[in-house]
Formats: C-alpha cells, structure tokens, sequence
C-alpha cells in the first residue's frame, strides 16, 4: 500500500473521530431551561433532557440526608421536589425563600435530580435607600459595614 493511501486513511479516521467526539460533546452539553411551571407543558421526550429549571425555595423545605441535599423549588403555583447530588458546597445565599436555579434531569418519580444549583437572595442585591452622605473630601459615601470601612 502507497504511502499516501495510509496518509488519507489515517487523516480520515482522525477527522472521523473529531467530528464524533464534538458531536457527542455538543449533545451532552446541551441545557434547556424551563420554570417550574412550564414542567407540566412539557412532551415525554423533552423531560428526558438535561435541563434548568428556576424558582425559589419553599421555606422549610430544606432538608440534608447522607450527603445529599432535598428541597422543594416553587413558581407560578407548582412546586418541584428537587434533591441535590453534586459535589460542590450549596452557595451561602441558598436558603428558604431566594431564588434558585437547578441543573440536571428528572428522574421517572418525578424528583429533580440536580448537579449544580445556584442561589440569590433577592434582597441581598437590592437597590439600597439610604441617601448617601458628602464625606471631608468631597466625595460621595454610602453606608457601609464595619469590615468595609477598614484598609487593607
């Protein structure tokens, strides 16, 4: 056999193998998102997927059994059992009542199986109403905590 036919069979087994293996990367990659409400909307095959799913966390919902994490997101009047198998710590904002957003499939039952969650507490981002006062310099300074009003 010809040196440039092994070349040509080599190189297209390569790129073969590269289409493949981006094929597949892109398929595994792909997260749709949903709230908790649109679940119920949703064909057999589209709760297969892997997905996103948003809402906040039902207060007194949270509950830590053998390293995994169950509680329970709500939206628009529906609630979604979720538990918590992934491995990084849960954010320090996810609490009863913030918002939280959850990533993974749902499993027959009907329980979220999540990978990662993400969490904000909406009034830790509000916009603060304290006016702020004219300091020595001139310069304009909001209230701030004691940590923040030291240098480093």
């Amino acid at each position: 056999m010809k040196a440039q036919t092994k070349f040509i069979i080599g190189a297209a087994i390569i790129l073969v193998t590269l289409v493949w293996l981006g094929w597949v990367g892109a398929s595994e990659s792909k997260t749709y998102y949903h709230t908790v409400s649109e679940l119920s909307s949703l064909r057999a095959s589209q709760l297969r997927q892997r997905m996103r799913v948003s809402g906040y966390v039902a207060k007194g919902s949270i509950r830590q059994i053998n390293g995994q994490t169950d509680f329970t997101i709500q939206e628009g009047g529906k609630t979604l059992p979720v538990s918590y198998v992934g491995s990084a710590p849960l954010p320090d904002t996810f609490k009863g009542g913030a918002q939280a957003m959850v990533q993974g499939r749902l499993a027959p039952s009907g329980q979220f199986v999540a990978q990662q969650v993400q969490a904000k507490c909406a009034s830790k981002y509000a916009a603060s109403t304290t006016p702020l006062k004219s300091t020595p310099t001139g310069s304009m300074a909001g209230p701030q905590s004691p940590a923040a009003a030291q240098s480093y």
